[in-house]
């Protein structure tokens, strides 16, 4: 791993965060003191020559909202997602620990039935954009994180976060994830349309986070989101 991960590639790479807590930690490790507040959200942020921040609020219409408002493609090649995020079930991922997302999927976006859960593809309602297909570059974008990591998986996009151990066990049912957030799939739709919107070489999406908590009943859910926050400062050190 190099000192700075991204000042190596060509072009641009945003940055997304979504809450202030995640835009502060990310401010002390860039090196741009501790009041994430002063980010604005919904505009762009020059970090360096080769990064951009951009904060957008917290759930999937802000995320795509701010990431396809700002966006230039002639500028900006890739996008990364960091953030906290909650560990699902029996899975690998403990708190303080990193994952880089193999994939960041939609948890509920669907119909639940009486024969189970449809994915929005199963209903034939998904969106016309190359979703089975591989960027290029996507890949090997998504593995320069490999050294951050303490495990690779996916990583479930939810608009409700999982608060009992049912809605837990859904989600990681569905979706395979060994963590859950808010922003990630949404982010990564909107990439995908703009690159088939005309930016055909980008832009590349990736998603990297820190567990902050324990998903299930909530009164014994595990927290320490201090640690996570300190570990996503160290990790934007880093890029």
């Amino acid at each position: 791993m190099t000192d700075r991960l991204l000042d190596q590639l060509p072009r641009k790479t945003i940055i997304v965060l979504a809450a202030p807590a995640e835009a502060r930690a990310a401010a002390r490790g860039f090196g741009l003191g501790d009041d994430g507040h002063a980010i604005s959200p919904w505009t762009l942020h020059p970090v360096r020559p080769s990064l951009d921040l951009l904060v957008t609020g917290v759930g999937k219409a802000a995320a795509a909202g701010a990431i396809a408002r700002v966006l230039d493609a002639k500028q900006h090649a890739r996008v990364l997602n960091l953030g906290v995020a909650g560990a699902l079930g029996i899975g690998p991922a403990r708190i303080g620990d990193v994952v880089v997302a193999t994939d960041s999927v939609f948890a509920d976006e669907g119909i639940t039935t009486p024969d189970g859960f449809q994915t929005l593809d199963e209903m034939g309602f998904g969106p016309p954009i190359r979703r089975g297909q591989e960027q290029a570059g996507r890949s090997s974008f998504r593995e320069m994180f490999r050294d951050l990591a303490d495990h690779e998986g996916v990583i479930a996009t939810v608009s409700t976060c999982s608060g009992t151990d049912e809605c837990a066990a859904c989600v990681q049912e569905r979706t395979g994830a060994i963590a859950e957030a808010m922003e990630g799939a949404a982010i990564d739709t909107a990439c995908r349309w703009l690159s088939d919107l005309g930016a055909s070489d980008g832009p590349i999406f990736a998603e990297v986070r820190v567990i902050s908590n324990t998903t299930g009943n909530r009164d014994a859910q595990q927290w320490d989101l201090p640690r996570a926050l300190d570990q996503l400062a160290l990790i934007c050190e880093s890029l």
